[in-house]
């Protein structure tokens, strides 16, 4: 059971992660300009089983460990503070590069299961996810409220619908303005900055937060 206490601040946290132009925002967007809304929904619904999968995973490695241990529950999140902020570092280096790959419909329009596929790959493998799942859902975690495995597979459970909710409104918006979007790389390139800023300031965030491991 998660606790009530920790749930606000949770919603709050996941909500200003999955709004920050990361990767499954930036792949969901780009398949809004280059195929529309319909693309970008199946996208984003692969996207979130993905994150599942993912956050389950994470959950069972992790949770009997950070229980068990405070200089671990310290160090995971010191790690995924810090790679959190080298993710904005590099989003904003490379963010004329993926402009450019975001409006490339060279491949053809892709089927419905090849989008769902698509989008559960980019879920599973996105690193600014599994740094949110391995470094700050620790932090939302009461040990007194029961099994901690169990605590951090229903906040990557909530986590998974809240980013159906705001990636399909990315998805929404792009899918809808795609012409407007795809007239200018530099826009999608701001769109990129403004996604690693949001990644520097959360990991910086995490930093100060958590207690020196020693």
């Amino acid at each position: 059971m998660v606790s009530p206490e920790h749930l606000t601040s949770y919603l709050i946290a996941s909500v200003l992660i999955i709004l920050a132009p990361g990767p499954s925002v930036m792949f969901t967007i780009a398949r809004a300009i280059a195929w529309g809304r319909l693309i970008s929904f199946l996208t984003v619904l692969g996207n979130a089983f993905g994150m599942v999968v993912l956050s389950t995973g994470v959950a069972i490695g992790l949770g009997p460990i950070l229980q068990s241990s405070a200089l671990l529950y310290s160090l995971v999140q010191w790690a995924g503070g810090f790679y959190l902020v080298w993710l904005g570092i590099d989003a904003i280096r490379h963010r004329v590069v993926a402009a450019v790959n975001m409006t490339d419909v060279s491949d053809g329009t892709p089927t419905k299961w090849q989008t769902m596929r698509q989008g559960f790959t980019v879920g599973v493998l996105n690193p600014k996810a599994i740094v949110f799942f391995a470094a700050v859902l620790p932090q939302f975690v009461d040990p007194e409220m029961g099994s901690v495995t169990l605590q951090l597979i229903t906040l990557g459970l909530i986590f998974a619908a809240l980013a159906v909710v705001f990636d399909g409104a990315w998805g929404l918006i792009a899918g809808t303005a795609r012409e407007w979007l795809s007239s200018s790389n530099k826009r999608l390139e701001n769109m990129r900055v403004v996604g690693g800023c949001v990644m520097i300031l959360l990991g910086v965030a995490i930093l100060a937060t958590t207690p020196l491991p020693w």
